[in-house]
């Protein structure tokens, strides 16, 4: 659990909802469904039609980084790939193959079996690299589902406060109908800025910096791979995969 974000979450929401109260208004006033359904269900229809259903929902299931993020594995890599080298230069690379069960992870694994297999440095390189490009663009696509709903939003909350006034202006005639359209007006701004001030955006932000990591460590694995390819020594692959790790 990454209670960093969710003391972000919580500090956001008593701020707002602390504000309200110190003004003297009541918490009650900030609940309209028909605003959050303008605003919320709104924001989700503008990016499933920008971002396509794949991307929208491995977007939304990437949202469970926030909570719970992906273990940052650059050192356990270093301490992997320094003993696979060392292995590789006494042994040869064949002798590689008895650590291919314990591996977990697709990415490493595809690396590993071609390391064995004896594909030609260069090519393994390229197929790693065409792999990764795969990842980071398929990653990145889902994280700007966030990113996407954090501009939309706001918009959207506009549209609900114009569509409040509308029903304002067609009860003009009927005084106990005019506090529900302007309240509508209102808080479906502040519902869309909200959402996305403290929800949408800094979620979007967090996953891009989480992709960025998830990219490094494949990285350090292709620079790992083709050292091993090539023969390097272990201690010059274990300084070159040092520097990813500061």
């Amino acid at each position: 659990m990454d209670w960093a974000s969710l003391a972000g979450i919580l500090l956001g929401l008593t701020g707002l909802i602390g504000g309200q109260l110190m003004e003297g208004g009541h918490l009650g006033s900030l609940v309209q469904p028909a605003a959050f359904v303008i605003v919320f269900v709104g924001t989700v229809g503008a990016v499933l039609l920008q971002s396509g259903l794949i991307s929208f929902r491995y977007g939304v299931a990437m949202a469970a980084w926030i909570f719970s993020p992906p273990p940052d594995r650059r050192a356990a890599i270093i301490e992997e790939v320094t003993n696979w080298s060392t292995v590789a230069r006494r042994e040869g690379l064949l002798s590689l193959e008895r650590y291919l069960d314990a591996v977990r992870d697709p990415f490493t694994a595809k690396g590993l079996r071609m390391l064995i297999d004896g594909i030609d440095p260069y090519k393994l390189k390229e197929i790693m690299e065409a792999e990764l490009n795969h990842y980071e663009q398929r990653q990145r696509q889902a994280a700007k589902i966030w990113e996407a709903a954090g501009g939309y939003s706001p918009t959207i909350g506009i549209i609900g406060a114009v569509l409040g006034l509308i029903h304002v202006m067609e009860n003009l005639a009927d005084p106990s109908k005019l506090g529900s359209g302007i309240a509508v007006a209102f808080v479906a701004t502040i519902y869309g800025v909200g959402l996305a001030n403290l929800i949408f955006l800094p979620i979007g932000n967090r996953l891009k910096m989480m992709v960025i990591d998830q990219v490094t460590q494949r990285e350090m694995l292709i620079d790992a791979f083709f050292g091993i390819a090539l023969g390097d020594n272990p201690r010059i692959i274990q300084e070159r995969l040092d520097v990813h790790r500061k």
